[in-house]
């Protein structure tokens, strides 16, 4: 019989050619740079945003750092290498200890206690009624002004204020909070994480939400206590969102200024002087505004490898559970 298939049928099947589309002419290749004009014409709003509010201060900002500048006559900016950079961290300066001690402290220790806070109690509202209020409740105190939180503190923690009121009804004598260089810093610290409580409990909410009920029942089933389901579910299921409250509670505490400004102004001494108030202090209070802006650099080293750290630290926990 003849074989009356193609060559290609018959013996090995033809090669697969992929498709390459249409040909591209001279009218779809004015088609694609108009649309990538018109995309361009969008954004340029945001990018001269970008460019007027962020890349030209930086830029100033780093040569600034790099100069000597009183702030006044940009004629007198005199250049001084990494003079700046060096004073930072030479013998009897402030900036190393105590200034970016008590920045870290003060970081660490509102991250501590707000994520802490945060988690029991947004675990809380997660099992009551009306949980629309409590949130609501908890998060008055963000759309609170800074100032009007730290003068009502800052009136609180007097000898004769409500925190010490307590404490002798409960029979302990009045300790001087914001006077005594060693309960400064951490009355503080307690303040910045009750005002920013409230975030976080939202976040965390949400992620408690997003947690499929499946595992709850599997776990009732199982006979899992309530701190075995804590530990074995809800934290782990709920890692997204704690990360997200870790990084943005440690940005916010490394770069605190108005709440210690009204507060206690960096004093009893230097007890609560931080990062931030020390630049301001360095640039409006003393016009050194070069050892001002390589301060602002070093605080931004210390948040980009600090933030580095919590994500990387969250991936391996991640990847190990």
């Amino acid at each position: 019989m003849v074989n009356t298939l193609a060559p290609e049928t018959a013996g090995e099947a033809a090669p697969h050619t992929r498709y390459a589309g249409p040909p591209v002419t001279g009218r779809r290749v004015r088609a694609r740079r108009r649309q990538t004009a018109v995309a361009y014409l969008f954004l340029a709003p945001t990018l001269l945003f970008l460019a007027v509010f962020l890349f030209l201060p930086l830029a100033f900002a780093l040569l600034l750092s790099m100069s000597r500048w009183t702030g006044f006559d940009l004629g007198d900016i005199e250049p001084v290498g990494l003079d700046n950079f060096a004073g930072l961290f030479a013998d009897g300066s402030t900036f190393l200890a105590p200034v970016l001690t008590n920045t870290l402290l003060y970081a660490l220790g509102t991250v501590a206690l707000a994520l802490t806070g945060s988690v029991l109690v947004a675990t809380c509202i997660d099992k009551l009624r009306f949980q629309g209020l409590w949130r609501t409740l908890y998060f008055l105190p963000i759309v609170t002004t800074v100032v009007a939180v730290g003068n009502v503190w800052k009136y609180m923690y007097e000898p004769g204020g409500l925190v010490n009121g307590v404490l002798n009804a409960l029979g302990i004598g009045s300790v001087a909070f914001l006077q005594d260089p060693r309960t400064a810093l951490p009355s503080v610290v307690v303040v910045q994480a009750w005002a920013s409580v409230g975030t976080a409990i939202l976040v965390l909410t949400a992620g408690l939400k997003s947690i499929p009920g499946s595992y709850y029942e599997a776990a009732a089933l199982d006979g899992a206590g309530p701190v075995t389901v804590f530990l074995r579910i809800t934290l782990p299921l709920l890692r997204p969102s704690l990360l997200f409250v870790c990084v943005t509670q440690f940005l916010t505490g490394l770069q605190s200024f108005a709440l210690i400004t009204v507060m206690t102004k960096g004093g009893p001494g230097d007890a609560t002087s931080v990062a931030a108030l020390e630049m301001y202090q360095q640039a409006f209070g003393y016009g050194d505004w070069g050892t001002a802006s390589a301060a602002a650099f070093v605080l931004f080293l210390v948040v980009l490898v600090v933030t580095l750290l919590q994500l990387l630290l969250f991936r391996r926990e991640g990847e190990d559970t």
